[in-house]
C-alpha cells in the first residue's frame, strides 16, 4: 500500500494525569503514517485523488491543542479515529505521539505511544 507520512509535527497541549500538566501543557510531536492507494493522484496530478495533507495536519491540531486527555495513547487513538472517518480514503493509519518532557524524575529523551488501525 501506498503511504504519505507527516512527521514530527509540533503542537502544544495540555494532556496528563497530573494537574500541572493539564495546567501548563507542553509540546507534543506527532507521526502520522496514512495507507492509502495513490497511483490515482500520481498519473493524474490531481488533488482529489489523494489527501491534502495540510488539511490532515490542521485536524490533528485541533485535536491535540483543543482537547484535553488524560493518556497519550487516549490522544493517538482520537487522532485515528478522526482521521479514519474523515478521510475515506485512508486503508490504515498509523498514529505515533510523543511526550518529551514526562513530569517525573527520570532521564530519556520522552515516551512514546504508536497505534496502528485499519478500516473496518
Amino acid at each position: 500500500m501506498d503511504k504519505i507520512i507527516l512527521t514530527r509535527m509540533a503542537f502544544y497541549g495540555y494532556h496528563g494525569v497530573y494537574a500541572e500538566e493539564n495546567k501548563l501543557g507542553q509540546q507534543y510531536y506527532v507521526d502520522v503514517e496514512l495507507s492509502l492507494p495513490l497511483a490515482e493522484a500520481g498519473t493524474s496530478d490531481e488533488l482529489e485523488y489523494t489527501i491534502n495533507y495540510a488539511e490532515v495536519y490542521h485536524t490533528i491540531q485541533g485535536i491535540v491543542e483543543e482537547q484535553m486527555f488524560r493518556l497519550i495513547e487516549a490522544l493517538a487513538e482520537n487522532i485515528a479515529s478522526v482521521l479514519l472517518q474523515t478521510y475515506t480514503r485512508i486503508n490504515e493509519i498509523k498514529v505515533r505521539v510523543v511526550k518529551p518532557n514526562p513530569p517525573f524524575k527520570i532521564f530519556f529523551e520522552g515516551v512514546t505511544v504508536e497505534i496502528t488501525r485499519k478500516r473496518a
